[in-house]
């Protein structure tokens, strides 16, 4: 895991973010990234990280991922002795990543009240039901399958979908009417971006292949 990412795998709904303050963020963080999973870990601090945390890093940031709480906290200390060894000082903090919202959670320390506010306008913005119309290409060949497979993408994020279908000649196009929360249609225009330009491909290839 290089740069950070919204990560909502459920192996790794903790999230250590330690912001570095030094000179030279890069190489400090590379070092201590080095020193966590290279060749010549330290070995107390070694026996201190879960073998299940990820470390990665992004610039002066350094993130440290884990399955529990409780590991993190483990490789919250590591980290935190290591950055105090090499006289760096960090602002850290720990997220959990909430699947309702998508997105992580600030913990530790507990959100300020402008903090918060923010966090409760972006999860109410999320939240909102809107209806949204979107126009795909499908070839021909293959459009009921694309239209199955944009159906079956609404249900799983539990979006209301209508389609209206515009025939031409070698495509067609398809317009789908979706209802539901914004982070959810979101979700789908990247599908359906997605799996539009492969159906087109796919369709071009059936269509220029000898019977």
């Amino acid at each position: 895991m290089g740069a950070e990412a919204n990560n909502s795998s459920t192996s790794e709904d903790w999230r250590l973010q330690a912001e570095l303050n030094v000179e030279n963020p890069g190489g400090a963080v590379r070092g201590l990234v080095g020193r966590f999973r290279g060749p010549d870990v330290v070995k107390d601090v070694e026996s201190e990280v879960p073998h299940d945390v990820v470390i990665s890093h992004d610039g002066q940031m350094l993130f440290a991922y884990a399955p529990t709480q409780e590991m993190l906290a483990s490789a919250r200390s590591a980290i935190e002795e290591v950055l105090a060894r090499d006289g760096v000082q960090a602002r850290i903090s720990v997220s959990h990543w909430d699947e309702q919202v998508d997105r992580w959670q600030q913990v530790d320390p507990p959100p300020s009240a402008h903090e918060e506010r923010v966090q409760e306008s972006a999860r109410a913005d999320d939240t909102t039901i809107e209806t949204r119309t979107m126009v795909a290409s499908s070839g021909r060949i293959v459009r009921s399958e694309f239209e199955q497979t944009m159906l079956a993408a609404a249900s799983r994020l539990g979006l209301e979908c209508k389609i209206v279908e515009h025939p031409h000649f070698l495509t067609t196009q398809i317009a789908f009417t979706v209802t539901g929360q914004r982070r959810k249609i979101e979700e789908f225009a990247q599908e359906l971006r997605g799996e539009g330009v492969a159906m087109l491909r796919t369709d071009e290839w059936l269509v220029a292949s000898p019977l």
